[in-house]
C-alpha cells in the first residue's frame, strides 16, 4: 500500500496551535506522510506579547539539496506562511529540483494577512512575490483578506457576492487550470466558504460555532492538502475541513479555551480516520 509523500514548508511555533504544529498531526492521522522544512522556529505565535525566533531561511536549501542527493520524490507540496525574499526562493527552488514527481500536486496558502490587514512583516514586494509563486499551485487556500492582496481588490468586510468572488478568482485563473478555495467571508448570521474548482464554482454556509481563533486556516490548508494526495474531491475535502473546525472551535468554547491557544483540535482527530 502506498502512503502519499507530502513536503511542507512551514514556520513551526511551540505554542499556540498554528502552522506545523497542527498540520503535523493533522496530515497524518489522514494517513500521509508529510515531511516538513521549517521557515523559522517561535517559541508561541506572534499574537503573544512576547515571542523568541529562530530563522531558519539559510538552513532551507540546504536540506532541499540533501533530499535532492537522497533522491527522494514526492507526491506533492504543501507551502505555508513565509516571511521573507529568501525563503520564496527557496520554493521556486523546490518546485523547479526533481524533488517532485510529475503528477504531483503543489497546495500554496498564501498567509500574508486577515481582517483586511496584511501581516506587518508582509511589504508589497512579498505580495508581489507571492502572486508569481501562486500561478503555479494546483490548489490555493486565501481567506477574503488574502484573495484581495493577491488580486489588487480594496478589501471590505460584507457585501461579497457570488459575482465578485467569482471575477476574482477568475483573474487569478483565467484559464480555469486550478482550485481556489476562499475562507473568512461572512453573508449575514452565517459563514461562507467559496469554491472555484477549475471554473466550476460552490458556496458552503455554515452557522458560525464562535469566536475566530488562530491555527484555522492551517487546520484548513492540512486537510486539503492531504486530501490532494488521496484524490479526494474537492467538494467532499471543504465540506470534510469545514465540519472538522466547527467542532473544534464548539469544543474550545465549551472548555473556555483562551482565543491565543489555538483550538482543541486533539480530541477531534478521530473524526479525519
Amino acid at each position: 500500500m502506498h502512503t502519499p509523500r507530502l513536503a511542507m514548508l512551514n514556520s513551526f511555533a511551540g505554542f499556540g496551535r498554528i502552522s506545523t504544529t497542527v498540520a503535523l498531526p493533522i496530515i497524518s492521522v489522514m494517513q500521509v506522510q508529510v515531511c516538513p522544512i521549517p521557515t523559522s522556529v517561535l517559541s508561541n505565535h506572534l499574537a503573544f506579547p512576547s515571542c523568541a525566533k529562530q530563522d531558519f531561511t539559510e538552513q532551507i536549501r540546504p536540506f532541499l539539496q540533501v533530499w535532492e542527493q537522497l533522491e527522494l520524490r514526492f507526491d506533492g507540496f504543501y507551502c505555508g506562511y513565509l516571511s521573507n525574499k529568501e525563503q520564496m526562493d527557496s520554493v521556486q527552488y523546490f518546485l523547479n529540483s526533481k524533488l517532485l514527481k510529475e503528477d504531483a500536486s503543489i497546495i500554496i496558502d498564501p498567509v500574508m494577512g486577515d481582517s483586511g490587514k496584511p501581516y506587518r512583516t508582509v511589504t508589497p514586494e512579498h505580495i508581489e512575490q507571492m502572486k508569481v509563486l501562486v500561478k503555479q499551485a494546483h490548489l490555493i487556500t486565501p481567506n477574503l483578506t488574502e484573495l484581495c492582496l493577491l488580486t489588487d481588490t480594496p478589501y471590505t468586510e460584507k457585501g461579497w457576492t457570488t459575482e465578485k468572488l467569482t471575477a476574482l478568482c477568475a483573474s487569478l485563473d483565467p484559464e480555469c487550470e486550478k482550485q481556489i478555495v476562499v475562507t473568512g467571508i461572512e453573508t449575514g448570521q452565517e459563514l461562507m466558504v467559496f469554491t472555484w474548482n477549475k471554473g466550476n464554482l460552490s458556496e458552503i454556509r455554515f452557522p458560525s460555532a464562535g469566536a475566530a481563533r488562530h491555527g484555522t486556516g492551517d487546520i484548513f490548508a492540512s486537510i486539503l492538502s492531504a486530501n490532494a494526495l488521496k484524490n479526494i474531491s474537492l467538494e467532499t475535502s471543504v465540506h470534510q475541513a469545514v465540519d472538522f473546525i466547527c467542532a473544534c472551535i464548539r469544543d474550545s468554547e465549551e472548555a473556555n479555551l483562551p482565543i491565543l491557544d489555538g483550538v482543541l483540535f486533539e480530541q477531534n482527530l478521530s473524526r479525519l480516520i
